[in-house]
């Protein structure tokens, strides 16, 4: 619940602070006092518009701070999400929010000791408070909440029921949409089909290994220098081993040889020079071997030109098939493994879109399919709401009895969508459309004593009467996983005497359930408040600065006198007021309605 307001320098408002109670608490005041500048502070707790003109004047900003203390455990896993995502803190059980607005319009928000957007705020609002005005009348009139309504009335079956449906529905949105998008672009996936056709066909033909390239390309290099290549052989050949003419100086080996020879018979003489001659012999089997091997070499180089020619044309294949291909993948198709895995990948989307007509034939058998499952969970789900929306009805309506309308009957149609403004699908053999909520439209209608057909609530019901039926409706939802905090602002506003009464009793009675402020003119409605709260103007009547005062007692009776007859010491109204408040304390009691209290007995006697 909220446990606490702290409001200060907004409009007339100096500072403010106020306690509500955990079910009823009533806050009343002059007209103009400034009530609804607390209003106002509350709609900024909750994310509302910033506005520089609620500043106070000559003040730098306007702030407002709550703290809400949250015990259920399930709303707080809902807050949790909310929580940890903007990293703000709990303080056990309890989040402190708080909003300032500067002079210039410069709008700051807190939630847990962190800053965060205003959104944020509007998020924990959805799942805090629900505030109801006389603009908010304007909210009941929506078809979209007047299904709410119904939801909410049907609790459990209908959720599970609409939880069935939209999962159905969801996947044949999906369906239908896959299909129109094949269709819309059924030309562009044919084309491109073919492009990946050819492309993997040209792969496939020229079929390059991993490594060839690099391969191709040092043969290539080889074959181009062949003729340098064969004469630099020769050279070295003729400097080992010497030319066949005769005019010309023998070579390596023919030296090595002539200087082994004469190194032997020096050896003869000395045979110390046995180490000398023994290396030139291992100088003479080496150089031997490389005459062997460059004259081998040599002989066997055989260099055929179309070798060249077949080598230049695949170099050029591979390079202009890896230019395509690396378009498509994005990178270097020289890469061996992301050229292998674009194969695969071209090779699985080709599959996918080459095949539309089949792909087509098996989405629309799929569709068909949906579509029957689709209905089916409509038409549970429209099934549930005409039951719930028949129950509720019945409820408000006596309710409606209660609130000074023994004449108004509250009717709730739920029909099918016209085709045309969804996915079609057929419910109990007619077509009809389907969204994310369902097939049905829902209308709530009132008719009033005597007449036969039940009008739509902008045209059969004025604003005091969608008041009581605002306020009718949530005392029948109030069981129905209500939102923890409800705020009422002059609600009562076109009710007097006996609806009033009524109006103050039903507003005790939703606050048994949930935590209920009412802003309000009517003391037959303050009287009902567990907590009465009073916004008085400053002392000499000019409506500069507000205080905001918690009333007890004899100074609570005189605030209900003054709200009676606007005379705080006629001792006629001082006697009503003590009636109200025995009114009022008796239902807070829980004591049956024929039952009296003794203080209201007393007053009613001294009244008469």
């Amino acid at each position: 619940m909220l446990e606490s307001i702290d409001v200060s320098d907004i409009g007339v408002i100096v500072t403010a602070s106020i306690a509500p109670a955990p079910g009823l608490t009533v806050i009343t005041g002059e007209t103009g006092a400034g009530k609804t500048m607390l209003l106002t502070g509350l709609g900024l707790l909750w994310g509302g518009r910033a506005d520089a003109s609620r500043v106070r004047r000559g003040c730098e900003q306007a702030r407002v701070e709550g703290v809400v203390r949250v015990h259920d455990q399930k709303l707080r896993e809902k807050l949790n999400d909310i929580v940890d995502e903007c990293g703000a803190q709990w303080d056990d059980d309890a989040l402190v929010i708080a909003r300032s607005v500067s002079a210039e319009g410069r709008s700051r928000a807190f939630l847990g000791g962190r800053s965060v957007p205003a959104g944020v705020l509007a998020q924990l609002a959805n799942h805090l408070v629900a505030v109801h005005g006389q603009d908010d009348q304007l909210r009941l009139l929506s078809a979209a909440q007047q299904r709410s309504a119904v939801d909410r009335f049907g609790a459990a079956p209908i959720a599970e029921s609409l939880e069935r449906f939209r999962g159905v529905y969801q996947a044949l949105k999906e369906a239908v949409k896959q299909r129109a998008e094949i269709v819309e672009h059924l030309d562009d996936r044919r084309r491109r089909a073919e492009q990946l056709r050819e492309l993997l066909h040209e792969f496939d033909d020229v079929s390059p290994l991993d490594g060839e390239l690099d391969s191709l390309d040092a043969e290539a290099s080889r074959l181009g220098s062949s003729e340098q290549w064969r004469s630099l052989l020769a050279d070295a050949l003729e400097a080992l081993r010497g030319s066949d003419d005769e005019r010309t100086d023998g070579g390596a080996l023919e030296s090595l040889q002539a200087a082994l020879a004469a190194l032997k018979k020096a050896r003869d003489i000395d045979d110390e020079l046995q180490a000398n001659v023994d290396r030139l012999q291992g100088l003479e089997t080496e150089l031997s071997d490389a005459v062997s091997d460059v004259g081998t070499r040599l002989s066997s180089l055989d260099i055929d030109p179309k070798r060249l020619d077949f080598v230049e044309q695949r170099r050029a294949s591979i390079r202009a098939l890896f230019v395509k291909v690396g378009r498509e993948m994005g990178s270097d198709a020289h890469d061996d493994t992301l050229r292998a895995a674009w194969i695969e990948r071209t090779r699985a989307e080709l599959a996918e879109i080459g095949d539309d007509e089949g792909a087509l034939s098996e989405l629309s058998g799929r569709i068909e399919q949906l579509r029957v499952n689709c209905s089916d969970a409509a038409s549970e789900l429209s099934r549930e709401r005409r039951e719930a929306a028949s129950r509720l009805a019945d409820q408000v309506t006596a309710e409606l009895h209660a609130l000074a309308m023994p004449g108004a009957r509250l009717e709730v149609r739920v029909v099918p969508r016209p085709p045309g403004q969804g996915i079609a699908v057929t419910v109990d053999g007619a077509s009809t459309s389907a969204d994310r909520h369902g097939v049905d439209d829902i209308e709530f209608l009132l008719a009033f004593h005597g007449e036969d057909a039940a009008r739509p609530l902008d045209k059969g019901a004025s604003g005091g009467e969608r008041s009581r039926i605002m306020l009718a409706i949530e005392v029948v939802l109030a069981s129905a996983d209500p939102v923890p905090t409800m705020l009422f602002d002059e609600v009562d506003a076109g009710v007097g005497g006996r609806a009033a009464i009524e109006v103050g009793r039903r507003l005790a009675m939703l606050a048994r359930h949930v935590q209920v402020l009412v802003v309000t003119h009517l003391p037959q409605v303050a009287a009902f408040g567990d907590r009465h709260f009073v916004v008085r103007a400053d002392p000499d009547g000019q409506v500069r600065a507000a205080t905001i005062e918690q009333v007890h007692d004899e100074s609570r009776l005189r605030e209900l006198a003054r709200m009676l007859a606007g005379l705080e010491e006629s001792k006629t109204a001082m006697e009503h007021a003590a009636e109200l408040a025995a009114l009022g304390a008796a239902e807070r009691s829980g004591l049956p309605k024929a039952q009296d209290t003794r203080s209201a007995r007393r007053s009613r006697q001294a009244h008469t």
